[in-house]
């Protein structure tokens, strides 16, 4: 049977958990795959190497940075069909209403092409009797992304090309339900030339979100899914000093 594993520094990796879930078709009632469970060890060791991978990500200036998302985008339409095939088979979306979902997020990546234009700060001279007032945008680290079954290529992919592209690394851990789209457009990144460890992916279930929320590197954590759960991760994130955006009900913050 498939084994869905993890997406760490470049490559798949089967990670320290022998815990596995079962990834079924939807419209066929089928198990079809297993996933690999990450541990907090997994994910601790997943952020030393975000973490080490950010001081040379984080200081590319942003027109690489945009070059890498051009590369991307261009690989995501050379592969749209695949990916979609991967949501119809996990998910259960009609191929169109998946191809659709698929798009929602590549406008995203687009948007990141334009990054450069979008990090330029502000100066205004002599605000006070000589005081000049100045702001810059400076990526964060680590920002960690938890992401829903409904729409597993969309929403992380209106996470992580942004953190990206603003020069921070990431982690995501995508549903445990369908996680094979968000495989692999790990694989696509590396192939669109993003450095080792820049993008990571964890698969897992509670233990793994858990382990994000306490995770001390991880600098911000963006959320899409229940409010309960949106409530629980933004209290225990904030908890831990961490920036956090959590959409319950996917939408209301």
């Amino acid at each position: 049977m498939n084994l869905i594993q993890h997406f760490v520094n470049g490559k798949i990796t089967s990670g320290n958990s022998k815990r596995t879930g079962k990834v079924f078709n939807p419209s066929t009632g089928e198990q079809e795959s297993e996933v690999k469970l990450g541990s907090k060890l997994d994910l601790d060791d997943a952020v030393k190497i975000a973490k080490k991978a950010f001081d040379k990500w984080s200081i590319k200036p942003a027109i690489q940075r945009a070059r890498v998302m051009f590369k991307y985008k261009e690989l995501i339409e050379k592969n749209s069909d695949e990916l979609t095939k991967l949501i119809v088979s996990e998910h259960g979306k009609v191929f169109d209403d998946a191809k659709g979902s698929l798009q929602r997020g590549l406008e995203i990546v687009e948007f990141a092409c334009g990054i450069p234009q979008v990090l330029k700060g502000e100066f205004s001279e002599n605000v006070g009797t000589d005081i000049d007032s100045w702001s810059i945008r400076q990526p964060l680290g680590v920002c960690a992304g938890i992401t829903p079954f409904n729409f597993p290529a969309m929403v992380p992919m209106w996470m992580f090309p942004m953190a990206i592209a603003c020069g921070n690394t990431f982690i995501l851990k995508p549903s445990e339900k369908d996680p094979s789209c968000a495989m692999r457009l790990a694989e696509l990144l590396t192939e669109a030339g993003l450095p080792d460890g820049v993008f990571n992916l964890i698969n897992g279930d509670k233990e793994v979100v858990d382990a994000i929320l306490v995770n001390k590197d991880i600098q911000a954590v963006s959320f899409v899914g229940s409010t309960p759960i949106a409530k629980y991760i933004y209290e225990n994130a904030a908890k831990n000093e961490k920036r956090v955006q959590a959409l319950g009900g996917a939408k209301n913050h």
